[in-house]
């Protein structure tokens, strides 16, 4: 791994939980991380809650946009995280893959903002442990309210 680990977060669109957890990433963890999110379907637009969700707690990824995922991307990182079960890639040699099943509040009747804010929640803990676990220095005054913590697999 590199003096500054890459990091590249995996979902199908791109538009919501992907980019969450890059935005929370680049902005806990500053520039010890090189941080990046993908799609292997990416969409055309971010998920405007996702975005919401985020600027409540002071991070800006309304100009950031869902990018298709290309071989270079993957060769490139030294850790890949799909979130949810929906993404797949095929591991490559040389970066350590993981799978982050994220809360599904929707799936308790839970909807609209008080439903990603959950998720946010949920992601922001994952990304913490994993910046953690590369050795970041993690922003300890960024911390978003507590939400129930959603079932993890691997990192």
């Amino acid at each position: 791994m590199s003096d500054r680990p890459k990091v590249l977060f995996v979902r199908v669109k791109n538009a919501g939980k992907s980019q969450v957890a890059a935005g929370l990433m680049k902005q806990l963890a500053g520039d010890t991380v090189d941080v990046s999110s993908t799609g292997t379907r990416a969409g055309t637009a971010l998920n405007e809650l996702s975005v919401q969700s985020l600027a409540e707690i002071g991070i800006d990824i309304a100009a950031e946009h869902p990018k298709p995922i290309t071989d270079e991307m993957i060769q490139a990182a030294d850790v890949v995280i799909t979130l949810g079960s929906e993404a797949h890639i095929e591991p490559v040699d040389g970066a350590r893959f993981g799978q982050w099943v994220t809360d599904e509040p929707s799936e308790r009747g839970i909807d609209g903002i008080a439903r990603m804010r959950l998720v946010r929640d949920d992601i922001d803990r994952n990304v913490r442990e994993l910046a953690q676990q590369l050795g970041a220095t993690v922003r300890e005054d960024l911390r978003p309210h507590d939400g129930q913590v959603g079932e993890r697999t691997g990192t």
